[in-house]
């Protein structure tokens, strides 16, 4: 175990260097901040010690405060395990020290880390060091009087940006904005930062305290007029989330009412904010996408990944063509297989667009924009599969067609080649029946866009080898995705956990709930558009298919309404040719198309749901959660089916289907809403309304116990896992 402390060796000239140690990041976890009063004391206190230095070990400053205490606090609502640092440590401490200190910054000074540093007289960089407070990325705010000292060194303007946005700035900006002192490479930053320490002692250099600094905020109309534009656009960008509109709250008491004003406020909003919905969402979020790197029986076992340096893609389509962006985006050889010619140049026409579109975006560089668009081919036959060493099927859902491409790929790949399939919701049993490596077999499912979604899930079924899924797992690392390893069922973990979505849409929109209203709450609850626009987004042929998928696999829960075909025949087909429940046109917002309504009510008649053929009364609220609490249902099916952790399908549901991460994730969410609620809900309207709201045997059982939804399940029902 590496050693988590404070050092101190002063040196001959009487410079104290002190130094934070805690490996990876040297995290300002609870024995650094005891360990650097303790240090800072028996600096000050010794004679020979004129001034001090403040460094990070291993090439990195710090990287903030550490949040598995955030965790504790969550887990505990013990407020108490927050520190006191804000005050008694950089103010008291660092920056009213009777001695000067310069920060020594190299690598990155992120968060507490960063603030740290500005309670310092000075601070002195090496290139391209990060500087950042990303806190609200974590429901809170700066904490350690961060919120105070970076407008006071930065300048309002940009300080509230850096807060806002959670993006660091590197040191070079940091010195030409005033934040950074000076900056010089790694082999003489300690030697420069003690001389610097030291001519601040001996009044050559300037002693500054940033918290009393005036000069940067500019006048109160000035800053008051900064504040209400970022309140503005915190507002448009962060709606349901707190801790944007608090800091600036706070930053506002502290230009008004002086730094330590606003130091103390920050203290104990930032106590509330910890606390919050939001906090716990995000903190939760943060470390379940760490976890999803951790599977059971493949990463424990001493497995090494192979390496995966050149891959097919067979379909040339919406989904193979970003499915082989993303692959030679990751610098891997692709050799993507079509049809015929017509296809395949298609499909290379849409990859080249998919790389410009990046290029004009910022989002790529040209030359490695070039480098990629150099790592693709285009063939009509199998010879260039001999010597490939993965290939991912992306043709349409048909299984006789998915079953006699396994089959002749099983022919033409070498013996260790991975054979993955794309499918968005057919058993991989079937898909690989007809072939005998079916160790090999697995389900490499990405979302669409594929090269810009983060997501691919990882589909195993109980032959697949542990080999095939950390090569899978590595090769989605790569190419910069996050992979969830997920069992093998109708859907797998994603689509078959949001199967409701949509079904539930309908079902309100068919009880006489307005379509609009109901886009309009889900958008505002933090999903980026409504069931019924992602279906005109999608395309209703999509539609067709997944729904008779799920109606074959679920017909106890499946609603059925002509609505979807009625719409088709009527000359819609959403976003694809402009027209759907919104009209598109090019350049401007979907708007509701008003003559949908003929359409609808045609459908509603032949559905004939309605209580007493009257619409139903609900308010925002029952909507939101008519249309949510099916999707918590059914993913409590899907971990008691062992199908999905809870942890990694919060992730998987965070990127794959949007849902806002400031919410935790589906389960982590359901949990904060609470399983006694849901169930309670569930179980009237299955009564008053349809089957399709019938209540788990799991969600009832966790309701009735106590247990949280998230809780792993017990020995017993485990043992049946899919994982």
């Amino acid at each position: 175990m590496t050693e988590v402390n404070v050092t101190m060796d002063v040196g001959s000239d009487g410079v104290a260097l002190i130094t934070i140690s805690n490996h990876p990041v040297n995290a300002l976890a609870l024995p650094i901040l005891a360990g650097l009063k303790k240090k800072f004391a028996e600096a000050i206190r010794r004679e020979d010690v004129k001034a001090i230095v403040l460094t990070g070990k291993n090439g990195r400053f710090s990287g903030g405060f550490d949040i598995n205490v955030f965790q504790k606090v969550h887990a505990s609502g013990d407020i108490s395990q927050l520190p006191d640092v804000s005050v008694e440590l950089v103010s008291n401490t660092l920056e009213d020290c009777k001695k000067p200190i310069v920060a020594a910054v190299q690598g990155l000074a992120l968060g507490g880390g960063l603030v740290v540093a500005m309670g310092c007289h000075a601070r002195i960089a090496a290139p391209r060091t990060q500087l950042g407070l990303p806190e609200l990325s974590l429901g809170v705010m700066p904490g350690f009087g961060g919120t105070q000292r970076l407008p006071r060194l930065l300048g309002l303007s940009k300080a509230i940006d850096m807060m806002l946005t959670s993006k660091p700035i590197l040191s070079e900006e940091g010195y030409k904005l005033g934040l950074v002192d000076a900056i010089f490479p790694p082999q003489d930053l300690l030697k420069v930062s003690r001389q610097w320490a030291l001519d601040i002692a001996e009044a050559r250099k300037p002693w500054v305290r940033s918290l009393h600094r005036t000069d940067k905020i500019g006048s109160l109309s000035e800053a008051r007029e900064i504040i209400k534009n970022a309140r503005q656009l915190a507002k448009r960008i962060a709606p349901n989330m707190p801790q944007h509109q608090a800091c600036l709250d706070v930053i506002e008491e502290g230009i008004v009412h002086g730094g330590h004003a606003g130091v103390l406020k920050e203290a104990k909003v930032f106590n509330e904010l910890v606390l919050s919905d939001t906090s716990k969402g995000l903190v939760h979020i943060f470390f379940a996408q760490r976890a999803i790197s951790k599977v059971p029986k493949v990463t424990d076992v001493g497995l090494k990944p192979r390496a995966v340096k050149k891959v097919a893609v067979i379909g040339g389509g919406l989904m193979g063509s970003g499915i082989a962006t993303a692959l030679i985006l990751g610098n891997i050889n692709v050799v993507l297989k079509e049809v015929n010619s017509e296809y395949l140049q298609k499909g290379l026409k849409t990859v080249e667009g998919n790389v410009r579109g990046l290029v004009a975006r910022k989002k790529l560089a040209p030359a490695q924009a070039k480098k990629a668009s150099s790592l693709i081919k285009g063939v009509l036959d199998y010879s260039e599969f001999r010597d490939v060493d993965m290939v991912i099927e992306a043709v349409i859902e048909n299984v006789p067609l998915k079953q006699k491409i396994f089959s002749e790929i099983e022919k033409a790949c070498p013996p260790h080649c991975i054979l993955a399939t794309n499918t968005s919701t057919i058993d991989l049993n079937l898909v690989g029946e007809k072939i005998n490596s079916k160790d090999r077999v697995v389900g490499a499912h990405f979302f669409s866009p594929a090269h810009v979604m983060p997501l691919l899930e990882i589909v195993r079924t109980e032959k697949t080898s542990a080999q095939v899924i950390l090569d899978l797992m590595t090769v989605g690392k790569v190419i910069k995705k996050a992979p969830v390893v997920v069992g093998n069922c109708t859907g797998f973990a994603v689509n078959r956990t949001f199967f409701p979505y949509a079904q539930g849409a309908h079902i309100l929109l068919h009880l006489g709930v307005d379509l609009f209203r109901i886009d309009r709450l889900i958008s505002s609850f933090g999903l980026p558009m409504g069931p019924f626009q992602l279906q005109d987004l999608a395309g209703y042929g999509v539609a067709v298919a997944v729904g008779k998928e799920f109606a074959n696999a679920f017909p106890d829960r499946t609603f059925r309404s002509p609505l979807v075909d009625l719409l088709i025949k009527s000359g819609r087909n959403g976003k694809n040719n402009g027209k759907g429940y919104y009209i598109y046109e090019k350049g401007s917002k979907p708007k509701p198309d008003p003559q949908v309504y003929s359409v609808i009510e045609e459908s509603k008649r032949l559905v004939n749901i309605m209580p007493g053929g009257k619409s139903i009364s609900v308010t925002d609220q029952e909507i939101v959660e008519m249309i949510l609490f099916p999707i918590v249902n059914e993913a409590c099916r899907v971990l008691e089916e062992g199908v999905v952790r809870a942890s990694d399908l919060d992730v998987a549901s965070v990127l794959g289907m949007s849902f806002p991460s400031y919410r935790g994730g589906i389960v982590f969410w359901g949990d904060l809403v609470g399983p006694k609620h849901i169930y309670a809900s569930l179980k009237k309207w299955s009564e008053k309304y349809s089957d399709f709201y019938k209540p788990s045997r799991f969600l009832e059982e966790r309701a009735k116990s106590g247990v949280p939804l998230g809780a792993p399940l017990s020995t017993a029902t485990s043992s049946r896992a899919r994982l």
